[in-house]
């Protein structure tokens, strides 16, 4: 038997290997998008580079129902990751063996029918969680205490990992992960079956030159800085990925940046927002213009929306005054009491109280193109769609004022100049046909409109 020649890594062609890698997946697997196939085939590449790096990115593979063909593209990762550790079930001990036993160079962990281990039925597996969680990045060891030795045994947790199932993930993992999101092939979209024995040696020619390619460049890695597209921790997690795509050169470095974006407003657009979050965005909504609202005045408009989580049901329990004061607290939000117009006094919240965690949790679009000014810029104004008397104002608007608010009417609002004093009101006019009514008409509408 002929021992293989070594492979000359300073001979290979990032760009043309990357290229490589990407149609060899392509021959087995259908994938949703350009962006998907770029972010695996980095994502392969960068298991190559453990140690130059400071974030280790998880790969999640999802999918809505069986047969997407996310199994095979972890089959195709098995084959040409570095020393890849596939299992469709572990426990988090095992887990942390592996990685502990040569923590200079984990393995990478491939984790198939993820599902049976974070989804709905299958309990919270917290232990396991928490180990993806921290190895995410570099220097998050566990601390076990070995009773036989009396002492404290440090393990580490730093590995690269992928994980395939049906449905979401746990969204700690997602938030540390390129999320690919596969889909039953069409009519017309074919794949070469994958046999291990006869396709194998593909892949494991392909790791090989990977292999070689990326340690001949460790140190360059580690240095490298590229520019982000994103912050935070997407930034952490894409940043190895973007560094092999500089590196290859070629079309990879846009092609990589694009992919980064494009996942990731994919992700948030399927994302459910977290209750705390939800509340905040359904607060901005409630308020509509008003300045101050009363608790209970509150409580009601986000109970009036049917779609809402926050209605009465089974195990919910419906929104309350205390329970609104309590989710909100932790966003530095208490209520205060206020003197309202009609001379009652309460606790309620203002504007002014969230404006803060609006701006930090659930930032309003910018309008783009658009010469209108920005909600901040607008005037306080009150809100048709919440339920008025249906009266019209004596501006000769259509705009109802709302009896259960106090003090929530047109003559009351803020003036457009940021002082307490309210705009001066317009000219009437008719309701109906929209001409000037005068002092005389003693009505809404001209005589011959009524």
């Amino acid at each position: 038997m002929t021992t293989p020649d070594p492979i000359d890594a300073h001979r290979i062609d990032g760009a043309e290997l990357l290229d490589e890698v990407a149609a060899t997946i392509t021959r087995y697997v259908v994938l949703p998008s350009d962006a998907a196939l770029t972010a695996v085939v980095l994502w392969i590449a960068a298991t190559h580079a453990v140690p130059a790096w400071n974030c280790a990115p998880r790969l999640v593979i999802r999918a809505p129902e069986k047969r997407c063909g996310k199994s095979r593209l972890l089959d195709m990762a098995d084959g040409m990751v570095h020393r890849p550790l596939m299992t469709t079930n572990a426990s988090p001990s095992a887990v942390y063996r592996s990685i502990g036993l040569t923590p200079s160079d984990p393995p990478t962990l491939l984790i198939d029918e993820a599902d049976t281990i974070f989804g709905p039925k299958a309990g919270d597996n917290e232990d396991l969680r928490g180990l993806l969680n921290a190895g995410h990045q570099r220097g998050r060891p566990t601390l076990r205490y070995d009773a036989g030795s009396r002492s404290v045994e440090r393990i580490e947790t730093f590995a690269m990992a992928a994980l395939a199932g049906i449905g979401t993930m746990p969204d700690t993992i997602e938030d540390r992960a390129a999320v690919i999101r596969m889909r039953r092939r069409a009519a017309g979209e074919t794949v070469q079956p994958y046999r291990v024995r006869r396709d194998g040696p593909v892949l494991a020619d392909l790791r090989d030159r990977l292999h070689a390619w990326v340690t001949a460049h460790l140190d360059e890695l580690t240095s490298a800085a590229p520019s982000m597209p994103l912050e935070d921790r997407a930034a952490d997690t894409w940043e190895p990925l973007i560094a092999l795509a500089d590196l290859a050169g070629g079309d990879w470095p846009q092609a990589a940046r694009q992919a980064a974006l494009t996942l990731l407003a994919e992700l948030q657009d399927s994302t459910e927002v977290s209750l705390s979050v939800r509340l905040l965005s359904d607060c901005r909504t409630a308020f509509g213009a008003a300045s101050a609202l009363p608790s209970t005045v509150l409580v009601q408009r986000l109970r009036a929306d049917e779609e809402s989580p926050w209605q009465e049901g089974p195990g919910v329990g419906g929104l309350t005054v205390r329970r609104l004061a309590a989710l909100l607290r932790e966003f530095d939000i208490t209520p205060k009491n206020h003197r309202w117009e009609d001379g009652t006094q309460s606790k309620g919240y203002t504007r002014d109280d969230f404006t803060d965690a609006w701006a930090r949790y659930c930032p309003e679009p910018a309008e783009i193109g658009s010469s209108q000014p920005t909600v901040a810029n607008r005037p306080n104004r009150p809100n048709a769609g919440h339920a008025g008397d249906g009266s019209v104002l004596r501006d000769g608007s259509n705009r109802p004022n709302d009896p259960s608010v106090p003090a929530l009417t047109w003559a009351g609002t803020v003036g457009t100049d940021g002082t307490d004093h309210p705009p001066k009101p317009a000219q009437p006019t008719c309701i109906r046909c929209r001409r000037p009514l005068s002092e005389d008409d003693g009505s809404h509408t001209h005589p011959n409109c009524a």
